[in-house]
C-alpha cells in the first residue's frame, strides 16, 4: 500500500503507474476525493472532541443555573460527535478501500509495455548448445529414464502434476543442498555483494514456511487477487501459497526491527501450489506448468537507501546459481504492463530449454520497496516502514527441465553439472 501523503503530493506520477498498468478499475481522483472528505471532517471532528471536552470541563466549575445549559449543550455535541465519527469511519474505511486498489509506483528505469512481449532483455549469457543429435525434451527423457510420470500423477489427482521419481528426485534435493549451502556462504555473499555495490554482506538463513496462510495475511502481501489463481480452503479461511514469499514475508508482521539487525536475509524451500488458471491449453506436456512445484525463494528487509541494492544482489545471486548449473540465460527487465501489483521494479531470468526451442522464465527477483511493509506493519527503529525483496533462488521444477534438456547426452544418458556431482554422488544419469 502507498503512503496516502505520497499519493496527495504525487497524483499525476500515481495516475501514470495505474495508466502504464493498464489498470482501468483503479479511481485515483476518487480516492483524492474520499481523503480530502476525510480530512475535512476530521477536522470538525477533532474541534467538536476539543468542544466536548470544555464543557465536560466547565460543567463541575459553574453555579447550578449555569450547569443545566452547560449539560444540555454538552449532551447535544456529545450526540453530534457520535455522528460523525460514525461517518468519518465510513469515510476511512472507503479511503482505504480506494487507496489498497492502487498499485506501486514503478521505477524510472522500468519500460513501458503492455505485455509480456515488451520486457527488454538486458544481457543474454552462454551459447545454446548446438547438439549433433536430435535432441528429446526432458517428458520423453523422463520417461525413458524412469524420473517423470505425469501419466500416472493424471489418474491419481489429474492434469498438470507429476511423480518425479528415481535420480529426478535425488537431483531435486541435490539442488536445495546446492542452493541452500550457496546462500548461507558469507564469503560467497560477500564477493557477490561488492560486486554490484551492496554493502551488506550477511549470509541467507534458511527456513522451512508454512504452506498454509490465513486469507487476510495473503492480502496484507497484496498477492491474494486474482482469486482464481489461488487454492482457498474456504472452511478455515485460509490459502495455499503459491510461493514461499506468502509466508516469509510475513514472518515479521506488526515488529518493529532493530536498525543494526537489518538486512534480514532469509531463503525457504516449500511447495507452491498455483491453479495455472487462464493458460489452459498452454504448456500442458510435462512440468514446465504445473499445479503443484517446489521452490527455493529469497526474502529481505532492508532499509530505504539498500533496497534497490538488495535486488542487484539477487540477480547476482540468481545469475550465479544459473551459471553453476551450466544453462545458457536471459536477464530481462520486465514492462510495466507485466509486472505485479506490489512491484516498484521487476527483473526475471529466463533459461534456454532446448525442448521449448527458446528461453523461458525460471527465476524472478520483485522489489516492492515499503509497499507491502506498510500492510504488514513492518518498520525499523530509526526509520519508517523496511523495503522488502523476494526472489526466486531456484524453482525446481524448471531447473530440472533445464538440465535434463541441456545436459542430455546422445546415449540417452543426462551429464549432471559439476557443482551437483558431491550431493549427488554421481556424474551421470543413465
Amino acid at each position: 500500500m502507498l503512503d496516502i501523503k505520497l499519493v496527495r503530493e504525487n497524483p499525476d506520477r500515481i495516475k501514470k503507474a495505474v495508466e502504464d498498468r493498464q489498470m482501468k478499475e483503479v479511481d485515483v481522483d476518487g480516492l483524492l476525493k474520499a481523503d480530502a472528505s476525510y480530512i475535512d471532517l476530521l477536522t470538525r471532528v477533532e474541534t467538536h472532541r476539543a468542544l466536548k471536552n470544555k464543557l465536560s470541563s466547565d460543567i463541575s466549575k459553574v453555579d447550578k443555573d449555569v450547569r443545566e445549559k452547560l449539560i444540555k449543550e454538552a449532551t447535544g455535541v456529545k450526540e453530534e460527535l457520535v455522528k460523525m465519527e460514525e461517518e468519518l469511519g465510513m469515510l476511512e474505511e472507503k479511503r482505504n478501500t480506494l487507496l489498497k486498489s492502487l498499485p506501486n509506483i514503478i521505477s524510472e528505469d522500468v519500460p513501458f509495455g503492455e505485455s509480456d512481449a515488451d520486457n527488454q532483455v538486458i544481457r543474454e549469457v552462454g551459447t545454446p548448445r548446438k547438439f549433433d543429435f536430435e535432441p528429446k525434451d526432458h517428458i520423453d527423457l523422463g520417461k525413458e529414464l524412469g524420473l517423470i510420470d505425469t501419466e500416472k500423477s493424471a489418474e491419481v489427482v489429474g492434469s498438470r502434476f507429476s511423480y518425479i521419481m528415481g535420480d529426478a528426485a535425488r537431483l531435486q534435493f541435490a539442488l536445495v543442498s546446492f542452493v541452500f549451502d550457496t546462500l548461507m556462504n558469507e564469503k560467497l555473499i560477500a564477493k557477490l555483494a561488492k560486486k554490484v555495490g551492496n554493502p551488506n554482506t550477511k549470509p541467507f538463513i534458511p527456513v522451512v514456511p508454512p504452506v498454509m496462510v490465513r486469507q487476510e495475511v495473503m492480502e496484507k502481501m497484496d498477492r491474494l487477487e486474482p482469486r482464481d489463481e489461488r487454492y482457498l480452503l474456504e472452511q478455515d479461511g485460509l490459502v495455499l501459497v503459491g510461493s514461499a514469499e506468502h509466508t516469509m514475508g510475513p514472518m515479521h508482521m506488526g515488529e518493529t526491527l532493530d536498525d543494526e539487525d537489518l538486512p534480514k536475509r532469509y531463503v525457504g524451500y516449500s511447495t507452491a501450489f498455483r491453479r495455472e488458471a487462464g493458460t489452459y491449453g498452454k504448456d500442458t506436456r510435462g512440468i514446465l506448468r504445473v499445479h503443484q512445484f517446489d521452490k527455493l525463494e529469497m526474502e529481505s528487509f532492508t532499509t530505504p537507501e539498500n533496497g534497490m541494492l538488495e535486488q542487484d544482489l539477487y540477480v547476482a545471486i540468481q545469475e550465479y546459481i544459473v551459471q553453476k548449473l551450466e544453462i545458457p540465460y536471459q536477464v530481462v527487465m520486465i514492462s510495466t504492463g507485466d509486472m505485479g501489483k506490489p512491484d516498484f521494479r521487476q527483473i526475471d531470468i529466463n533459461c534456454w530449454m532446448p525442448g521449448q526451442k527458446g528461453y523461458r522464465e525460471t527465476h524472478t527477483s520483485d522489489y516492492m520497496t515499503d509497499f507491502q511493509a506498510r500492510r504488514l506493519g513492518i518498520r525499523y527503529k530509526k526509520g519508517g516502514f523496511v523495503y522488502m525483496n523476494d526472489a526466486t533462488a531456484l524453482a525446481i521444477g524448471r531447473a530440472l527441465i533445464a538440465i535434463i534438456e541441456n545436459h542430455q547426452q546422445k546415449d540417452g544418458s543426462i551429464k549432471i553439472p559439476k557443482a551437483l556431482h558431491k550431493y549427488m554422488g554421481k556424474k551421470v544419469i543413465k
